[in-house]
């Protein structure tokens, strides 16, 4: 996909931040959302350590957590995310994809996680905790971007606890290489599995000649359209380029 919205949102966010003076205008509904989110984290894991397929439910509470994004919707109450939950959990899953993605994560010697937002960082960590954590490596924002997961929001989940976590020296939505750091660049080519959440990874990195399975709700018409799905839908879908030809698996 294009990167240009990307790149249009960083400039837009820069010069917010250049205007108001607020280094990270959307601070305080971040925390709002770690918090809640820390919240039902004991739960959220007890569901995943009590149920049949660990990594399964682990990934459908990691989609559930995508539904919080204050660059769609700023006004997204808490007790949404319990209801989102329930409806991952119970929802249809392609176990054909489930596998592809176990395999992958089995085979590989080297992950990287590219997060997403705050609040859904918490959510990310209990999936995290189910994959090899010794070969996981977590990739936040260099500096705020909306909401927009960085280095604060990882200590508050608790990640820099239990594995590796850098920043990618960058202020874009999404992943946009050209604009981040050579350090995290150099992670991101060693890496031979990428695990990257949210709308904003699919849209800048969907065509990367990479193993890469992106994990998001699909929420606007640009990126059902592209993947062939519809609003509302919750995607595991690999790297087109890498695997030549396009898979996913709707929930």
């Amino acid at each position: 996909m294009s990167q240009s919205p990307p790149k249009i949102g960083q400039q837009m966010h820069r010069l917010i931040r250049g205007l108001t003076g607020v280094e990270d205008p959307y601070h305080k509904v971040k925390q709002r959302f770690n918090n809640a989110a820390l919240k039902l984290y004991p739960k959220m894991r007890h569901l995943i350590i009590e149920s049949k397929d660990p990594l399964e439910t682990a990934v459908r509470i990691a989609i559930a957590g995508n539904i919080i994004d204050f660059g769609l919707q700023s006004q997204l109450q808490e007790t949404e995310l319990e209801e989102t939950i329930d409806l991952c959990l119970s929802g249809e899953l392609s176990s054909v994809h489930l596998e592809d993605f176990r395999a992958a994560v089995n085979e590989a010697k080297d992950i990287l996680y590219l997060a997403d937002n705050a609040g859904e960082i918490i959510f990310d960590r209990l999936l995290i905790e189910q994959l090899p954590i010794e070969k996981v490596t977590v990739a936040v924002k260099g500096s705020p971007v909306i909401n927009d997961a960085t280095m604060e929001d990882a200590v508050l989940a608790g990640l820099t606890k239990i594995t590796d976590v850098i920043d990618n020296g960058s202020d874009a939505p999404g992943t946009i290489l050209e604009t981040c750091s050579q350090s995290f660049k150099d992670y991101f080519n060693k890496a031979d599995l990428v695990i990257a959440k949210g709308q904003g990874n699919y849209e800048t990195l969907s065509d990367a000649n990479k193993n890469i399975f992106f994990i998001l709700k699909a929420k606007c018409h640009v990126i059902s359209g592209n993947i062939g799905c519809n609003i509302g839908d919750m995607i595991l879908q690999k790297t087109k380029v890498f695997k030549g030809e396009k898979e996913n698996a709707r929930f």
